[in-house]
């Protein structure tokens, strides 16, 4: 369930090419206008979806009286977007990346109030019984599969697309100079590149 019909018809063709699409049916619904009924599920499976809603403590009562009694809900939520580069990347400034994730604190503070909650007592105050909390901690290091780079790629520039405007012109220069597929030292050539992150699993199970 997504509210962008492009993601739902990429989901689509994965399935197809898995040969699983009659066992998936999408619904394409924007959850802070009205919500879809689904009947009763035995699984709800939120992965980085529930500070996005304007009202999530209202989402979670949703989704608990859509689940049936003993239904499981698991929900993972980011502590903050992945880092990819090393302080230095060769060129302007040591830290772009670390101001990068500033400028993203500050812009999240308005447009994301919920990103970085602890949905521990919300899931509780919703009725839920929470089973598991469980931190997971990504560091990989190089060597790191080819899909990497296009991976730090992507994300940087919609990180990019949402903090342009909080950087200096220096930084702006460095970060485009990174994002350029052409470029010798650009992101989806370097040998460098990490993935660190942070996310927590919350499992709930409706009484």
């Amino acid at each position: 369930m997504d509210r962008s019909p492009r993601l739902l018809d990429h989901l689509r063709g994965k399935a197809r090419a898995r040969g699983v699409e009659d066992r998936v049916r999408t619904v394409q619904a924007d959850l802070d206008a009205a919500w879809p009924d689904l009947g009763t599920v035995e699984l709800v499976w939120a992965s980085a979806s529930l500070h996005h809603l304007t009202d999530p403590d209202c989402g979670l009562r949703e989704i608990f009286e859509s689940l049936r009694p003993g239904g499981l809900l698991a929900v993972v939520e980011m502590a903050g977007f992945p880092r990819f580069l090393p302080d230095d990347v060769g060129r302007g400034r040591p830290g772009l990346e670390a101001r990068c994730h500033e400028a993203r604190a500050e812009a999240h503070a308005e447009s994301l109030p919920d990103l970085g909650s602890d949905w521990g007592p919300r899931l509780s105050r919703a009725g839920f019984t929470v089973e598991v909390e469980r931190p997971i901690t990504i560091d990989l290091r190089p060597p790191l599969p080819e899909p990497t780079a296009r991976y730090a790629q992507a994300s940087l520039r919609m990180l990019r697309s949402r903090i342009a405007g909080k950087l200096s012109p220096d930084d702006l220069a460095t970060l485009d100079h990174l994002l350029d597929s052409g470029g010798p030292d650009g992101v989806v050539r370097r040998d460098d590149l990490t993935v660190r992150t942070e996310r927590t699993l919350w499992a709930a199970r409706r009484p």
